[in-house]
């Protein structure tokens, strides 16, 4: 995903937060008890493209920063975790399989720093 898409949806979330117009189509809904914005298009006013927009995510990676507990003061693990198995990596923490407070979650694209 390019940076500007990232950069219109929080400016959308953002002007949303401050009940201020977005000036977009695309408005602020909740599900679940989430907020979300629905985009159909890129920001060159494209369709997205399935094929694309799967790619893409095969090579995506996060950094998943937890706060943890060693020896009685908190260290921060980072861990490097492939867009396929970030569900199963977060559900450890759901499960009890890990322990930690996620600090953040950073996405990288490991080919863009070689």
């Amino acid at each position: 995903m390019s940076e500007e898409i990232s950069k219109k949806v929080i400016n959308i979330f953002s002007r949303h937060i401050k009940n201020k117009p977005t000036g977009t189509n695309e408005k602020v809904r909740s599900f679940a008890g989430y907020s979300y914005v629905r985009m159909d298009k890129d920001v060159n006013g494209y369709p997205f493209k399935e094929e694309n927009l799967l790619n893409y995510a095969k090579d995506c990676h996060y950094i998943v920063k937890v706060m943890r507990y060693k020896n009685g003061s908190p260290s921060l693990y980072s861990y490097n975790v492939p867009n396929e198995k970030l569900l199963d990596f977060l559900l450890m923490f759901r499960n009890n399989e890990l322990d930690g407070t996620i600090i953040e979650i950073d996405k990288f694209l490991p080919k863009s720093i070689i």
